[in-house]
């Protein structure tokens, strides 16, 4: 049951569509109904998320666990890629998990292969690409296009993500901005890390990533979102994986995580908390 303290319902008339799917989806997970349970404590909700609702998920655990009882158990990797701690290679061997969270475009793929229940995909949130130099640096004037451009030309070095933000990076947006050839070649995919932690060990002049994913990184500075006019909004989203054995858990969080006590939280970390599907 959602808690009596979520002021008004997660679903309003026009997600009812979106909501038939999810509890749908958590039947299926179920596999068949369940008898419940005679151990007093409830099965912890195990979800596995990328680094763009990280820092959202670790503050908003403890929440969601203080209000249910429910305890969150929390793997993270990249959105994509062939790293053994990338989330399509935890699901695609097995790894145990309830609910995964990443960039829609992964999430929807992940459904395709059957790693994720196909209708089960909820947006929870919009999230801008940003860029931090480290603390300490001079703070780059990144407010119009042609002010990037220079800054990108004049960096020594550029670091930026193995995920969704890196590729429009390497892909998109300096050929957008006419400057693929002059600068590709100094940038440095970074796979293993968060891009801000390269940028604060000075192995990197700066660095470029989801807002929500350079804010809490300690010796680095936030120097602000990219202009709007190359400017990428990925929507991160949660579906429930293959392997879920948690259905009420599961659903319990969605609604937590999706509800008008969760915004501010999720504010905090540099997301938008997304109100409507789209």
């Amino acid at each position: 049951m959602i808690q009596s303290n979520l002021k008004r319902p997660l679903f309003s008339a026009s997600r009812l569509s979106r909501r038939a799917l999810l509890i749908t989806a958590v039947a299926l997970a179920a596999g068949c109904a369940q008898l419940p349970s005679t151990d007093s404590t409830p099965s912890p909700v195990r979800v596995m998320t990328s680094g763009g609702f990280a820092e959202a998920n670790q503050l908003l655990a403890p929440q969601f666990t203080k209000n249910t009882g429910i305890a969150v158990e929390t793997a993270l990797g990249s959105s994509m890629g062939a790293s053994p701690t990338s989330i399509p290679r935890r699901l695609e061997q097995n790894e145990v998990a309830d609910v995964v969270i990443l960039a829609r475009t992964s999430l929807d793929e992940l459904a395709q292969k059957g790693l994720v229940q196909q209708g089960s995909q909820v947006d929870l949130v919009r999230s801008a690409i940003g860029l931090s130099v480290k603390k300490g640096a001079p703070v780059p004037d990144i407010s119009t296009e042609d002010r990037l451009r220079q800054v990108l030309l004049n960096a020594k070095s550029i670091a930026y993500s193995a995920s969704a933000s890196g590729t429009y990076y390497e892909t998109t947006m300096l050929k957008k901005l006419g400057i693929y050839d002059q600068v590709m070649p100094k940038s440095r995919k970074i796979v293993t890390e968060r891009v801000g932690t390269i940028v604060a060990r000075g192995d990197a002049e700066i660095g470029l990533q989801q807002v929500s994913e350079l804010l809490p990184i300690e010796g680095a500075q936030f120097v602000g979102k990219l202009p709007e006019s190359v400017q990428l909004y990925t929507f991160f989203s949660a579906g429930i994986a293959k392997t879920s054995t948690n259905p009420r858990g599961l659903e319990q969080l969605l609604k937590f995580y999706t509800s008008p006590e969760a915004k501010k939280t999720i504010e905090s970390t540099g997301l938008e908390p997304v109100s409507q599907p789209r």
